[in-house]
């Protein structure tokens, strides 16, 4: 990407950090380095990239790249002569402000470590207008089916590699993964109960709350019928379950909220 400050703010942009472990309790500092940043812009109508950005960032501790990046010598290598965050920090604002943030456990990890990032240069950070997490968005509509909702995991269900965890790379696995989960999910919503077996496994689990059964997503939260949810009724003595219905990727877009 030479640089997206000519970027349309329409474009949503999917991004992935790589950090350092964080320290020790007893570590003074107890501060995260960022390591890569990477970026995807996306047309959200078409779920296409535009355009992509990617970087090192040479840590102001030198043995961060150590910890995390051990069995690569030259990854090491590259460390020592990447810039360091202040150098990329106009383009990474550039590339995020302003724009709807997507990307896998950004809510409670990524979006932090850049903030971070920016305060710790004493820079303003960038801000989203809304922010779409594809872990709580598969949490809600795809359920466990895949086993868990770890990105590795989703990838090796749908068969599309496996993760580099290079901030690029993983960006574009997210959005390969969520346009397979979209599929997957408009398909069962247009097919008549039971046509795919096994079609809503893990999606919904059961278990026993003060000695009653109840549903709960893969999150674990109790599952409440809602007005023209799937329901079971009897007839001539057999269960029959109504078509559920899925709401499409669109309007989950449409209805993100900001942070």
């Amino acid at each position: 990407l030479s640089m997206a400050t000519e970027a349309a703010k329409e474009e949503m942009v999917f991004f992935d950090v790589e950090t350092a472990a964080a320290p020790s309790p007893s570590d003074s500092s107890g501060q995260w380095w960022l390591l890569e940043f990477g970026a995807i812009l996306v047309c959200p109508r078409r779920l296409v990239e535009l355009a992509s950005y990617s970087t090192l960032i040479r840590p102001g501790d030198p043995s961060a790249v150590s910890r995390r990046f051990s069995g690569d010598p030259s990854l090491s290598a590259a460390f020592r002569a990447a810039p360091p965050f202040a150098d990329v920090a106009d383009d990474i604002f550039a590339l995020l402000d302003g724009r709807v943030w997507a990307g896998h456990n950004i809510r409670r990890f990524d979006c932090h470590r850049v903030r971070e990032a920016f305060a710790a240069a004493g820079r303003a950070a960038p801000e989203p207008v809304a922010v779409v997490d594809s872990l709580s968005v598969l949490a809600r509509g795809f359920g466990r089916r895949a086993g868990d909702l770890k990105m590795a995991t989703l990838a090796a269900y749908f068969g599309i590699g496996k993760q580099t965890h290079r901030s690029l790379d993983d960006v574009r696995m997210n959005l390969e993964v969520l346009k397979h989960c979209a599929a997957v999910l408009m398909l069962e919503s247009n097919l008549p109960a039971g046509v795919l077996p096994g079609a809503d496994d893990g999606a919904v689990t059961r278990r026993r709350v003060n000695g009653r059964s109840c549903k709960r997503d893969s999150t674990g939260k109790v599952v409440t019928p809602a007005k023209g949810a799937a329901t079971a009724t009897s007839t001539g003595g057999r269960r029959v379950r109504r078509p559920m219905t899925t709401t499409p990727f669109s309007m989950i877009l449409r209805h993100s909220r900001a942070i």
